[in-house]
């Protein structure tokens, strides 16, 4: 599970970037209400992360529709947590209406695509807390993936989760049309 600190002052977004620029192979974010959460990155959750992310942009290469982010880049929500996803897509006009300097930065927006995938450190609570976090702040499809499970769920807005075992594809459409997410892939 990854370390939770409740710390006497909000972390900024410079010390966020600091520790991530001094600490290689841990991930940084911060919740809503300010606590730090820490958790390294194994080699089998790198791998599962890949995965997805590399049929993510695969998807995208055809679509042309969005821009496709691994899991080292940050986004600061509306609400003010800063998450990486594991794997994320923003809608084209979305990202080219930030100016250079967001693109260069922490990207000031909730992607409108998250992926998560469990690791050994992370309990199911603490990713579903952050699915609903991602789909409260606008992420229009948000993807929970849990391979110790063999199972996926898929948020959307108003809509209740949807839980998938046992499946070998999860189609994403409409919100990333015709993407179909292979699973065995990430499972093996």
């Amino acid at each position: 599970m990854g370390i939770r600190l409740d710390l006497l002052h909000r972390v900024t977004d410079e010390e966020l970037w600091e520790l991530s620029e001094r600490n290689p192979g841990y991930q940084f974010e911060r919740t809503a209400d300010g606590r730090l959460i820490v958790s390294p990155t194994g080699g089998e959750s790198g791998r599962r992360s890949l995965k997805v992310a590399y049929q993510l942009e695969r998807w995208n290469e055809r679509a042309r529709l969005g821009v496709v982010f691994d899991s080292s880049t940050g986004f600061r929500l509306p609400d003010g947590s800063l998450f990486a996803p594991d794997a994320s897509w923003v809608r084209r006009e979305r990202w080219e209406a930030l100016s250079q300097e967001e693109r260069e930065g922490f990207v000031p927006l909730c992607p409108d695509a998250v992926f998560e995938v469990r690791s050994a450190f992370q309990s199911l609570g603490e990713l579903r807390e952050k699915m609903e976090a991602y789909r409260a702040n606008g992420a229009r499809v948000g993807v929970l993936i849990d391979p110790y499970r063999r199972a996926v769920e898929v948020y959307r807005p108003g809509a209740p989760v949807e839980r998938y075992e046992g499946v070998q594809q999860v189609s994403l459409d409409p919100e990333l049309p015709g993407f179909i997410l292979e699973l065995e892939p990430i499972f093996e």
